[in-house]
Parts: C-alpha cells; structure tokens; sequence
C-alpha cells in the first residue's frame, strides 16, 4: 500500500477526474508516464452545489466523508479531491470584491459586509497537467530568457505567462549560518544555543 498521493496525469481537470492517462506521485514519474512535459495544478471540476452535502453525496467515494453514517476513509494515494467554498458567479462571472479600509467603529476595527455573497461548493482536484508545446516555451524562467540573444522578439503573451511563473531556485537553498550571538557547544554540535 502506498503512503504517497498518485496524482492523476491529464490535460484539464474533467479528464483527470473521469479518466486519467495516468497516475503519479512525482514530477519525473509524471514526465514519463504522460509522455510529455508536466506541471503541478489545482484546478475546480464539476458542477457547483448549494451545500456541501450535496456536494459529499454527488462525490461519494472520491472524497472522505466525515458525516454520521455516511463515514469514509480513503487510502492515501486516492486523496488527491477535496471541496472548497467558493464564491458562485454572478452573471457569469465572480462578484469584484475591491479593498476594504478599516472603520475603527463600536469596538469593531472592519465594517459590516455591505451584503454578503452567495457561495457554492465546488470540487477541487490537484493534478499532473499535460503542457504543450507552446505553453512548455512559456515556463521558460525569466533569469534564462533573459540572456537569450533573440529574447527581444518574444510575443507579449508569452512574456505574460513567463511573469506569472514562480520562480525556481538556481541552486539548493544552503543551511543558515549561525548567527553572531549564537554557539554550538561541543557535546551538542546540533543545538544552536543563543549567547546572551
């Protein structure tokens, strides 16, 4: 029995629920199995529902269900779904909720909502997305473009979508160093103990 999640390998999130290409804990694993370049998403699937047992019910045995009579537990490498509260669209699209200054009034620092939103539960899956061609060019990182002779005449698109990476490390993060009003003592060399 595995102790690690298998994530599914896809291309949206509706084929990694339905029917995956693959399953996988790692990236490279991923990689391979998906015959392609991959990255890690977590992206909403399904339809939206009122409340969430409904949403329990309409899920049954892709999540773990903590209800009285209804309790299941999944094994680890399945528990890749989980549900999330999430403001339902209005018209179309998710009510702007624009920056709210503080009030300092009656003993209270935030002001009461002016109305408050309806949400909905939605499914949320994380999964291994298969990544084309062009978008594989986007996760260039920004620091190698940089260098490249011919970046001048990359598209605005993809320079938008290069801005929206994360940022990779360039090598492993070394360990602290110890400060200056810290030793080590010798029986301990693992303990950092501040000097006073």
């Amino acid at each position: 029995m595995s102790m690690t999640v298998l994530y599914p390998v896809a291309d949206n999130a509706e084929r990694a629920l339905a029917a995956p290409v693959a399953r996988a804990a790692r990236e490279r694993e991923a990689r391979t199995r998906g015959k392609g370049e991959v990255r890690f998403v977590v992206e909403e699937a399904g339809p939206a529902f009122e409340t969430r047992d409904a949403a329990m019910d309409a899920y049954a045995g892709r999540l773990e269900d903590d209800r009285p009579g209804k309790r299941t537990v999944l094994p680890p490498e399945d528990r890749y779904c989980s549900l999330r509260e999430v403001l339902a669209a209005e018209r179309g699209r998710r009510p702007a909720l624009g920056p709210i200054s503080p009030t300092y009034e009656d003993g209270r620092r935030w002001p009461q909502p002016a109305r408050h939103h309806r949400t909905v539960w939605r499914l949320s899956i994380a999964y291994w997305k298969l990544v084309g061609a062009e978008e594989a060019k986007a996760l260039i990182q920004a620091r190698s473009a940089r260098r490249d002779p011919h970046a001048e005449t990359l598209e605005p698109d993809a320079l938008r979508a290069m801005a929206r990476q994360p940022l990779k490390p360039v090598k492993p993060q070394q360990p602290l160093d110890v400060g200056l009003f810290e030793y080590r003592p010798p029986e301990a060399p693992d303990t950092i103990i501040p000097d006073e």
